[in-house]
């Protein structure tokens, strides 16, 4: 077993482990570590525990000190340097007519380097900025291309549920989201209706996936022939969360009812899955 700490550098990020070594380290402390990026301020979101050696991917680092008055003071001081820096270098860009997009501007917590993150629809040969950059803060200047859904995680923004963005709020990391799972769900796959402010399919899809999955699997198709109370008929229709299928009687003139999963035995199963249909309420 190994004691760790988990650590946080932003607001909605991973968290990393780090060894407390002898420091006493309490959960929310803000801590000073040593990242492959150089020497990070975060916090720690996880206070300290043993867990299994297994657990740990990469060599454990440990953390160098508690943050001190000091500490925060030159973090807030780096805030209004990175105000600054966003104007210099939008007015860069439009010296350099560069066809991007400034979004983000970090200072390392040493500030012995300055990160430019900005969006572009190709690629971008900013080799002329890096240079304008360097002259006017004396700084080591690195420039990230990121793409669209981690533009909307930096800035936030509302949902079309009228919510913070998960991604600017919780999510540690971007999942990969398929239009499968909209269509699972029985969702309108208008793309207006399906797509975050990002324009890629929403995160929240995701989220309710493996239960729709588990569901389909278990619920019968369309056209699966089942026995009710009534008598021998097919399944029609299927209000897949209620657990309700509308079935067609065989016999002529029959009226379609419907009936609780619980309720039919099935005769011979349809190749077809069930459908998401819009569920209604059920006699």
């Amino acid at each position: 077993m190994v004691k760790i700490v988990g650590v946080k550098f932003d607001q909605v990020g991973k968290v990393y482990y780090f060894s407390p070594g002898e420091i006493e380290i309490k959960k929310y402390d803000g801590v000073i570590v040593e990242t492959a990026q150089g020497i990070e301020f975060g916090k720690v979101m996880i206070g300290p525990r043993d867990i299994d050696e297994s657990e740990i991917k990469t060599p454990l680092k440990a953390v160098l000190r508690l943050a001190t008055e000091k500490d925060l003071a030159d973090i807030e001081e780096n805030k209004k340097k990175e105000k600054e820096a966003f104007e210099i270098c939008n007015d860069c860009i439009n010296e350099c007519k560069l066809d991007m997009k400034l979004i983000a501007v970090e200072y390392a917590f040493d500030g012995n380097k300055i990160l430019f993150h900005f969006t572009a629809d190709g690629r971008v040969d900013f080799r002329e900025l890096v240079k304008k950059l360097a002259g006017i803060f004396r700084n080591r200047i690195e420039l990230r291309q990121i793409g669209v859904r981690d533009e909307a995680k930096k800035i936030g923004g509302l949902g079309i549920c009228g919510r913070v963005l998960c991604c600017n709020s919780f999510l540690d990391e971007f999942r990969p989201v398929s239009i499968k799972m909209a269509k699972n769900q029985g969702l309108s796959l208008n793309p207006a209706k399906i797509s975050g402010v990002c324009g890629r399919l929403m995160c929240c899809l995701k989220y309710e996936h493996e239960a729709y999955e588990e569901l389909l699997r278990a619920t019968p198709g369309i056209g699966t022939l089942v026995k009710t109370a009534d008598g021998v008929g097919e399944i029609i229709d299927v209000s897949l969360l209620k657990g309700f299928v509308k079935v067609k009687p065989q016999e002529e003139g029959g009226d379609i009812k419907s009936y609780a999963l619980a309720d039919i035995d099935i005769l011979k199963r349809s190749n077809k899955r069930a459908r998401v249909l819009p569920d209604t309420d059920e006699d």
